[in-house]
């Protein structure tokens, strides 16, 4: 039974205050464009700091990047309101060690509502959550700083920030405040949430479906080109989470940019021949259970194995319409009416190996004539056939 001690009653108040002020102040306040161009500006700005800083830079070292970048990156992320670098990173690797267990503290097993925002309700066990280094942040100068003036510094860039920034522009605190501070938070945590939920839930597989991460366009849309989470989970190394010109990934456009200014740089790539293995493992995959449900005949190594003799008698004395073709029987009974090329060339291969005329000496047999034919296995040759029971075509 849920009680009152097992709520994280900081996390709720995060996740329910900011919704509420901004349904009010969207009913009270008029809202300017200036103020809604700007909420919009700023809400890719703090997403960014999440998807490209949080993520990409902190948790991953996709990337390296200079003391301005990582200052925009760092107080971007602060004003997203979704914890500190040092703790958000920390959770995030063992999000990628220990995926779908119970070490994962968004453990996709424990259904949508828990991996969106159940995770953050309820109170997480130290004790339960995986162990991952994280001594590369603890050395970090400015990951430290955040993480010590968290409490003060998060609130401003997320609402005080925002709002002096249209009342200074022009004079609009309260438009500010609301739209650009409440309304953009509560769009920025649904919206990268959706990293952790709807990637885990919706699309495809095509790297690798162990796990639960998905592959698609809708999610990418929401989360700053986040939605190609079955590749980020295959190659979390590689500064993109979309590869393919088409798919929309700009957390990936503004690293690239910033390294042609020399903002970013070291942008680490996944070789390509080995993303191609996965890709190619995953479609082969996929075949191997189309082919299942497909009748391909009996296995060869399930075949029975005969002398040659073996087949004559079979031929001469049970008379049994069979032929051999590479070293297979084929019965050919029910056959014999419907050959393409007529009865009476299968009549004159009774008996014998047809192997030459069956691979081009009279007709190269086509794929489905090849595919039509597993059907027919009764046996297997093994040791030699005597050149006197091998068809010569002239």
């Amino acid at each position: 039974m849920l009680a009152a001690k097992d709520i994280n009653w900081l996390h709720v108040a995060i996740l329910t205050v900011p919704p509420l002020a901004a349904i009010y102040g969207i009913a009270t306040t008029q809202a300017r464009w200036p103020t809604l161009v700007w909420a919009f500006v700023y809400y890719f700005m703090t997403g960014f700091g999440i998807t490209a800083g949080y993520h990409r830079y902190w948790s991953h070292r996709s990337y390296d990047c200079s003391f301005p970048m990582k200052l925009f990156l760092a107080l971007g992320g602060a004003g997203a309101m979704e914890g500190s670098i040092r703790w958000w990173s920390r959770d995030h690797r063992a999000h990628h060690r220990y995926t779908d267990s119970p070490k994962d503290p968004y453990d996709a097993s424990r259904g949508l509502f828990y991996t969106h925002i159940g995770w953050m309700i309820l109170k997480q066990d130290p004790n339960r959550i995986g162990r991952v280094d994280i001594s590369d942040l603890n050395k970090d100068e400015l990951v430290m700083w955040q993480h010590k003036n968290y409490l003060w510094l998060s609130p401003f860039m997320a609402f005080v920030f925002p709002a002096l920034v249209a009342y200074i522009g022009w004079g609009d605190f309260w438009g500010g405040l609301y739209f650009a501070g409440m309304a953009r938070c509560v769009f920025l945590h649904h919206s990268t949430f959706c990293v952790n939920s709807l990637a885990h839930y919706l699309g495809e597989s095509p790297y690798d479906d162990r796990r639960s991460p998905r592959d698609h366009f809708v999610t990418a849309l929401v989360t700053f080109g986040e939605g190609y989470h079955n590749f980020h989970h295959e190659f979390p190394s590689d500064y993109r989470n979309a590869i393919l010109f088409w798919q929309y990934d700009p957390t990936k456009w503004l690293i690239f940019v910033a390294s042609l200014v020399g903002l970013t740089y070291n942008l680490k790539m996944f070789p390509e021949n080995e993303i191609a293995k996965g890709r190619i493992q995953m479609q082969e995959k996929k075949i191997a259970e189309l082919k299942k449900k497909l009748n391909w005949g009996k296995p060869l190594d399930q075949l029975p194995e005969w002398e040659w003799d073996n087949f004559v008698s079979s031929c001469e004395k049970d008379k049994k319409q069979y032929l051999v073709v590479d070293k297979v029987v084929y019965d050919v009974d029910g056959f014999m009416d419907d050959h393409p090329g007529g009865r009476g060339f299968l009549k004159t291969s009774l008996g014998r190996d047809v192997s030459a005329s069956f691979n081009g000496a009279i007709y190269f047999h086509s794929n489905a004539a090849r595919n039509l034919a597993t059907l027919m296995r009764v046996a297997k040759i093994v040791g030699e056939i005597p050149d006197t029971d091998k068809a010569k075509e002239e």
